[in-house]
């Protein structure tokens, strides 16, 4: 288990400054939205901006990057390099990444296969989508954001205010949440 430690930047006066995370956003369960035409949730438009306008992260700068907006099962290995590129572009700062979760763990694992970064990169996502009344996104979103100051540099899967190492978590479908597997 590790420790927890929020990193606090400070100026050399003392006052808190602004800390960068990288969000990149790669569609989901948590973006998607209910069509009424097709009477079925469809990755159509992002709603991670709307979302974090809402939030109080005064100390916090995201720089969001909208990288596609699929559902993960219909994500690729072309599409897992695109993420792969997006993060190298962006290793001077944490990182969260919004993904599917059917295959999250599948792109974190390509990741840290890829690359050791000196930051934490989190994946996070949703089992209901932001804005439907039972949706867990939010409450994830948000815990990523955090975990993103307080982890150790490595690659996560954070979801349902549990943080775990990609290698050592997968989906449980049956319970609707990830599980610990050592």
């Amino acid at each position: 288990m590790h420790e927890a430690r929020v990193r606090m930047v400070t100026s050399p006066r003392g006052e808190l400054k602004m800390q960068r995370i990288h969000l990149i956003a790669t569609g989901g369960t948590i973006e998607k939205i209910y069509s009424e035409q097709r009477g079925s949730v469809e990755n159509v438009d992002s709603k991670i901006e709307t979302y974090l306008g809402r939030l109080r992260l005064p100390d916090l700068e995201i720089d969001t990057a909208r990288l596609m907006n699929k559902d993960s099962l219909e994500m690729t290995d072309a599409d897992r390099e695109r993420v792969l590129e997006a993060v190298r572009e962006r290793l001077d700062a944490p990182i969260v990444i919004t993904h599917g979760t059917d295959t999250m763990v599948e792109t974190g694992l390509y990741l840290k296969r890829a690359i050791s970064p000196h930051f934490p990169i989190v994946l996070t996502g949703a089992m209901t989508p932001l804005g439907f009344e039972s949706s867990d996104g939010l409450q994830n979103l948000t815990e990523s954001l955090f975990a993103a100051r307080a982890l150790p540099a490595g690659i996560y899967v954070v979801m349902h205010n549990q943080a775990f190492p990609i290698d050592r978590v997968r989906k449980d479908k049956e319970r609707a949440r990830f599980v610990r597997i050592d």
